[in-house]
């Protein structure tokens, strides 16, 4: 069964737009990469000063999402994830959620 990855980022208020542009335009290269199935960028809820988002890929299995962490594609694709605006938008690193699917319907 297919495992999904998920980071949720507390994005500050004033903050979205530039948040959302950056992951429009950025080179992911997950395509490059075994066992990708799906990306999302996901808007979610306000909280106090902030709005939260969750990038959620789906992976064909957990071993394909671990072979993507250590791959060139992944460093590539995360190189400038602690530069200074990134820091500006967000309250706090993103929190890395994994889950294994036990049940699926479509």
């Amino acid at each position: 069964m297919s495992f999904i990855a998920m980071n949720r980022f507390r994005v500050r208020d004033g903050f979205e737009a530039g948040f959302e542009e950056m992951w429009r335009t950025r080179e992911s290269r997950l395509k490059e990469v075994p066992g990708f199935q799906e990306f999302r960028l996901l808007k979610g809820p306000e909280g106090e000063g902030y709005r939260l988002y969750s990038s959620h890929v789906i992976w064909n299995s957990r071993e394909d999402f671990e072979a993507w962490t250590r791959s060139e594609q992944f460093r590539d694709a995360h190189k400038g994830a602690g530069n200074s605006s990134t820091r500006d938008a967000l309250m706090g690193p993103p929190l890395f959620e994994g889950f294994e699917t036990v049940l699926h319907q479509s």
